[in-house]
């Protein structure tokens, strides 16, 4: 590239350019055809911005508070692992960079660093994302780590009974990247045969809870003080008992289109969200968001606030 990348996709170019294919097709990679991928990106193209005219925009505060905490803007760093694959400083760089912003960064539980390493590499505020395992014991130590270390809520990944089928890791039999929150709870070495496709696959779908459902989140809200967002709601009613449960926050997400194929853009789906929780909660949405644009979009139509 000629010039300095301006916009995400110019990034991503970049990425496409350097990483290895199987590392740039595990980040860049959808389930299936990977319509839901897509369709995150062009839903957020097909709503038009009715502009008004000769209002005083001299002094704009963009600043919001997401459960009482203020950042920046209504931009949050979404939870994405093994950000190590791409940069040597992974995830700590990542800290660094939303302190930096003044934003809140939500750590996967599949980071490239521990979550004690990060917490320590700079002072900001961070949440933590939870999957649940089949052993109920090693979700319970994370989640408590996660109290100890100071980060203020446990984000709650609901949409993955097993793996999504993101072919792109199956053809480049994806390895596991290493789990450096799981060193001494649970070990990450896979064996597959190599016409099984990804290793990545094989972990998560031997690891995961698959019974996991709503009453559960009772069991969560029993081993933490913290609060609790629940991420891959789509629906009304999923939303609902949401509310019901106790949680303290949604996020509309399908995964970033990762999980099941098919399922509806996220932006797409924020309106019935919205309107089913009736402000009780705060809602927040991830999925397809490149452009500032995308942002006040998912703003006007009722999100606190983005993930990207």
């Amino acid at each position: 590239m000629s010039t300095e990348p301006v916009n995400v996709d110019e990034f991503e170019e970049l990425a496409r350019q350097a990483l290895p294919r199987m590392y740039y097709d595990y980040y860049a990679g959808g389930a299936e055809d990977q319509h839901t991928l897509t369709q995150n990106i062009q839903a957020f193209c097909r709503i038009t911005i009715q502009p008004r005219i000769l209002v005083d925009v001299s002094e704009i505060d963009m600043s919001t508070k997401i459960l009482g905490y203020r950042i920046s803007a209504p931009i949050m760093i979404a939870p994405t692992g093994a950000h190590k694959l791409a940069y040597h400083e992974g995830e700590l760089a990542t800290a660094r960079a939303a302190a930096a912003a003044k934003t809140i960064m939500v750590l996967s539980f599949a980071s490239s660093y521990s979550m004690e390493e990060v917490a320590s590499s700079c002072n900001a505020i961070r949440f933590f994302q939870l999957y649940v395992f089949k052993r109920r014991d090693i979700s319970t130590m994370l989640v408590q780590r996660a109290e100890r270390l100071g980060y203020k809520a446990i984000v709650l990944t609901a949409d993955t009974p097993r793996l999504g089928r993101r072919e792109a890791d199956i053809k480049n039999k994806m390895i596991t990247p290493p789990q450096k929150n799981l060193e001494g709870l649970l070990s990450v070495k896979v064996e597959v045969e190599s016409d099984q496709g990804s290793l990545l696959e094989s972990f998560v779908n031997g690891a995961f809870d698959p019974s996991l459902c709503w009453k559960d989140i009772a069991w969560l809200k029993s081993i933490t003080c913290l609060p609790i967002l629940i991420k891959g709601i789509l629906t009304h009613e999923d939303a609902i008992k949401a509310v019901e449960v106790g949680v303290d926050g949604i996020i509309v997400s399908n995964h970033g289109g990762r999980q099941l194929d098919f399922s509806p853009a996220t932006i797409s789906a924020l309106e019935e969200v919205i309107h089913a929780v009736k402000g009780k909660v705060p809602v927040l949405l991830d999925g397809g968001v490149r452009r500032g644009t995308d942002v006040f979009k998912a703003l006007a139509l009722g999100a606190q606030a983005v993930l990207r």
